[in-house]
């Protein structure tokens, strides 16, 4: 009788798993208990050739499971735009993860909110910024002011290994560009860059930013983002344990930099140009408080919209700054054949500005192919529906989530053939030898939740790499190339390296 009971709970476990909680949902990979279709992300990481093969195989739209929650994951161009674009208020909110609100104290920031909530804030932020210079000679500058300490320091580099006779030493890039990334973002936000004697100030926020990596960098802690409870399952300790010390780092560094505008600023003074976020942000609140809003604009808000728009500003441009590194190491011909181009272009070593775009076609391309390699996020952000919606002729809930997946999009096989290869002249024209379009193309994702910067990233990475590789021919160190392959890596960072610069004029 206990045989006969145990048994046929079983087969009503297997059955709900196998067949009845999915049966609404467009097929996909069959979910384990609990965990779902997370482990795939496994064999091999970090998951792309798991989504491409579920996208041959169920088409562009499949139900991937994160634990117990179904995800339906949009994995083609034009599914994309008849979700994400053409009936983008249906796709617009965010699925909130359970361990968000604690660390961030609530609902805040714009990456976790939803609703006019978000579109006020995001509706902000972008027309700060507009007004900070982005897109214009005003945040060009400041940009240029970063490339000449990037190359000052560089060349004190080059000559310290030379009167060491150390030439194969090598350098270390990383350090150098994440401060002249975090310096861009910490004047947009507080007003300052980090000087030399602010230097630590850097080192000490970048740390906090560093949790993409280290101890974070685990399958356990992965999936912990997702599943938050495997904490308690799995030894060590949990994710929101360890966000603590991050919160509270994150919490004292924008707390200290609130406090001390809130001294310095006139906040009476509403005709005066704001001179960063965290300006415009507080004359706001007083605004809106002035006529009874004492939520909208908070405190605790502020602080995690730094924290959003710092991270997204800074962990987003430097890991991609460091792929195309690494890619520019790995592959030295495509170096010279962008070089190639600002020899026959520029023709010196002046500083290169972005009315210079134009004329370069290759350097444009070699930049396109580093991000589409990069694809530096392999499972989007989980979206949820707005209201009920009729998707691949599913009837789907309100608030059932769904995933605009572009790292399939990148790696589609007829948009880039031979996929899984560095080839900067695929975005060129064999014709005209002019810059080609393919839509397929989409690294800031696509959509109402569009990343916010995507005109700031790419005007750094347009500037920072032109003019690096005018200035500098940039080797290999003594250890050789960094990895580039990811599921060796098994995760989304490469691992530290090493490069030899010379100076090309």
């Amino acid at each position: 009788m206990f045989f006969l009971l145990i048994s046929s709970l079983f087969l009503l476990i297997l059955f709900h798993e196998l067949y009845w909680k999915r049966r609404n949902f467009p097929p996909g990979p069959i979910p384990l208990p609990l965990i779902g279709n997370l482990l795939s992300l496994r064999n091999p990481p970090p998951g792309y050739e798991a989504f491409i093969y579920w996208r041959k195989k169920y088409g562009d739209i499949y139900t991937f499971w994160v634990g117990t929650r179904p995800y339906l994951l949009i994995s083609g161009l034009e599914a994309l735009k008849e979700t994400f674009v053409k009936d983008g208020e249906v796709y617009a909110d965010k699925k909130p993860m359970s361990f968000q609100e604690s660390f961030r104290g609530g609902s805040f920031g714009i990456v976790e909110t939803n609703g006019d909530f978000w579109r006020t804030h995001r509706r902000f932020a972008l027309h700060q910024f507009k007004d900070f210079g982005l897109g214009k000679d005003r945040m060009q500058e400041r940009i240029l002011i970063e490339i000449r300490d990037i190359f000052e320091r560089c060349d004190q580099k080059i000559l310290e290994g030379q009167a060491q006779d150390e030439k194969n030493k090598g350098i270390f890039l990383k350090d150098i560009f994440d401060q002249a990334i975090g310096n861009i973002i910490n004047q947009m936000m507080f007003g300052y860059r980090f000087e030399k004697s602010r230097s630590s100030e850097f080192q000490k926020i970048r740390k906090f930013f560093d949790f993409q990596t280290g101890e974070f960098a685990t399958f356990s802690m992965r999936v912990q983002f997702f599943l938050p409870w495997m904490g308690y399952i799995l030894p060590g300790p949990t994710i929101l344990e360890r966000f603590e010390k991050y919160r509270i780092g994150f919490t004292e560094f924008f707390g200290k930099q609130i406090a001390d505008h809130k001294l310095e600023i006139d906040l009476d003074d509403e005709d005066g140009e704001n001179k960063d976020y965290v300006e415009a942000y507080l004359k706001e609140q007083k605004r809106r408080e002035a006529d009874g809003d004492f939520e909208t604009f908070s405190n605790v808000q502020l602080s995690n919209m730094c924290l959003d728009l710092w991270f997204a500003a800074l962990m987003t441009t430097s890991n991609t700054t460091n792929w195309g590194m690494a890619y520019v190491v790995n592959y030295l011909e495509e170096q010279k054949w962008v070089q190639e181009e600002l020899d026959r272009v520029v023709a010196g070593d002046r500083l290169i500005t972005t009315a210079d775009r134009a004329d370069l076609q290759r350097t444009q391309a070699f930049l396109n192919e580093i991000q589409r390699c990069a694809n530096i996020v392999p499972l989007n952000l989980l979206h949820m529906t707005t209201r009920d919606t009729l998707i691949n002729g599913y009837q789907i809930k309100k608030g059932t989530g769904v995933v605009a997946q572009i790292s399939t999009v990148l790696l589609d096989e007829k948009a880039f053939p031979d996929p899984w290869k560095f080839n900067p002249s695929r975005f060129i024209d064999e014709e005209s030898g002019k810059l080609k379009k393919i839509e397929e193309f989409i690294p800031f994702s696509i959509g109402k939740r569009q990343c916010p910067g995507e005109g700031l990233a790419k005007m750094e990475l347009f500037l920072f790499f032109a003019n690096f590789l005018n200035r500098y021919e940039v080797l290999p160190d003594e250890n050789g190339p960094p990895c580039i392959v990811k599921s060796e890596l098994g995760s989304m960072h490469t691992k530290d390296f090493n490069v030899k610069l010379r100076r090309r004029h």
